[in-house]
């Protein structure tokens, strides 16, 4: 008998399975039947961690989010997060088993930093007003920052898993951009439908436009290596779908990052001194402060709005902040949380409490047509003024912390690596992470998979190449002379 059992152990489990999940769909539950593939997700954080998290990547631009679906309301993108979560689990796990980790990544600046704003985090997590809702924000955070930079920061040790992290998530990114263009070209391109077609997989264009131009440099980054020429022309379709969704997405935010993003790129291409930069970034600066009255009254002429599906009046409208709504809303949310860091300028109102707390702090001048007391269209639009008014100026601070590091860490890598493949992905993932930030000034997307996985994947990817570039730049000297 026991021989049998042992022979025949895989039969007796699926047998036993099939019997007890027929007993559950006939009570209608059916999250039973999810555990076959719980159980192989688990074999796979334990035995091939790499492939679990190409798993996640691949999954992230495909993602669904249940409260979006209604589903019972709960906010939380399958099936990225649970993976995400379980992944958290598994490597805190074996760090207790194992009791080490990679000392040069725990003593990294860029993770120092990181240690800085999960800290100051959990601080206003214990003064927040709402002390569940923090708690929830933190453990989210945690599992990207634990699986996107730590888990992943393993990987990255080769240049071959930095390229397959960029692969991995365009593929299928290029698959929804081409959904969105069809699904749009049905509606003739109009700028109304363009807010939702990108359903289910986005919520709205702004996300989408925000997460093409994210990937885009990445996308270029691919089209110029050297080791894909053979695959140019798939490489130059999916930069030509990318550039589509971009402009159809009708995400203003989206566009002027890439400009943005474009202008840095001469920084780094004409070897701008620092001096320099910051010397012409002050000039702007005074010059904007000497001339700030004026420029509004220029603003403030602006009458174009952005429901035209006129290309160049949509570009327009970017600085019509005198009737167009969906301008006026953001500039109500960036005073909303200015006033609540006023009230609470220390500790703010806690983690991730912002749409929960915002509304008496609406003044009536402010509100417009889109105005709402839930803020169900979006947050405080800005991954500046959210800490501000959640985390107290600490917060803030702590966060363009890691901004600047990994800048500094980033530009410093470019300056010292020589010509090739590594520098590149360096350059373009500078650029990448620009257009987050531009975006980041006017939107915040940082508590969403699609942004939130490459935004920590490309930290993670600097911080590794600062680590291990000398072992890179052996195994491409050695390619080249093979």
């Amino acid at each position: 008998m026991s021989d049998y059992l042992k022979s025949n152990w895989v039969l007796i489990c699926s047998f036993l399975f099939i019997m007890a999940n027929s007993a559950f769909i006939a009570m209608e539950q059916y999250w039973f039947a999810v555990v076959p593939f719980a159980l192989v997700v688990l074999l796979l954080a334990f035995v091939a961690t790499d492939k679990l998290m190409w798993v996640i990547v691949f999954t992230t631009p495909l993602s669904l989010n249940l409260e979006e679906l209604e589903l019972g309301g709960v906010g939380m993108f399958l099936p990225t997060e649970p993976l995400l979560f379980g992944l958290m689990l598994i490597f805190f796990l074996k760090l207790l088993y194992e009791k080490r980790f990679d000392s040069q990544v725990l003593r990294h600046p860029l993770t120092i930093s990181i240690y800085i704003y999960i800290s100051w985090l959990i601080v206003t997590m214990l003064t927040s007003s709402m002390f569940v809702v923090s708690l929830k924000f933190i453990l989210a955070k945690m599992w990207y920052i634990v699986a996107v930079y730590f888990v992943a920061s393993q990987f990255f040790k080769r240049k071959n898993n930095i390229l397959t992290f960029f692969w991995v998530y365009l593929i299928p990114l290029s698959a929804v951009a081409i959904y969105t263009f069809i699904h749009h070209s049905t509606y003739g391109f109009a700028e109304r439908p363009a807010h939702w077609v990108m359903q289910p997989f986005f919520k709205d264009h702004t996300v989408y436009g925000a997460v093409l131009a994210l990937m885009f440099p990445v996308m270029l980054c691919l089209l110029f290596l050297k080791r894909y020429k053979k695959y140019r022309l798939i490489t130059l379709m999916m930069t030509i779908t990318l550039v589509l969704g971009i402009v159809f997405s009708y995400g203003r935010a989206a566009w002027i990052s890439l400009v943005v993003a474009f202008l840095v790129s001469f920084i780094y291409i004409f070897k701008m001194r620092g001096s320099f930069v910051l010397s012409i970034a002050g000039l702007v600066l005074i010059f904007t402060a000497i001339f700030w009255n004026n420029i509004i009254d220029v603003l403030e002429e602006n009458k174009q709005d952005s429901t035209s599906e006129n290309l160049t009046e949509h570009v327009q409208s970017i600085s019509n902040i005198s009737t167009d709504a969906s301008n006026l809303e953001r500039i109500n949310r960036w005073k909303s949380a200015y006033r609540m860091f006023e009230a609470r300028p220390i500790f703010g109102w806690g983690p991730g409490t912002y749409m929960f707390q915002y509304a008496p702090f609406q003044a009536s001048e402010d509100l417009t047509i889109i105005s709402t007391n839930s803020a169900d269209g979006g947050n405080a639009h800005s991954e500046f003024l959210g800490p501000l008014s959640e985390s107290g100026f600490i917060g803030t601070l702590t966060f363009l912390l890691i901004v600047i590091v990994f800048y500094r860490t980033a530009s410093r890598l470019y300056w010292i690596l020589p010509k090739g493949e590594l520098r590149t992905i360096v350059f373009f993932v500078i650029l990448a992470f620009t257009t987050y930030m531009v975006n980041g000034t006017l939107n915040n997307f940082l508590d969403t998979d699609k942004a939130s996985i490459p935004f920590w994947g490309f930290i993670a990817i600097i911080m590794s190449i600062d680590l291990h570039y000398k072992e890179m730049l052996k195994g491409e000297n050695q390619q080249l002379k093979n």
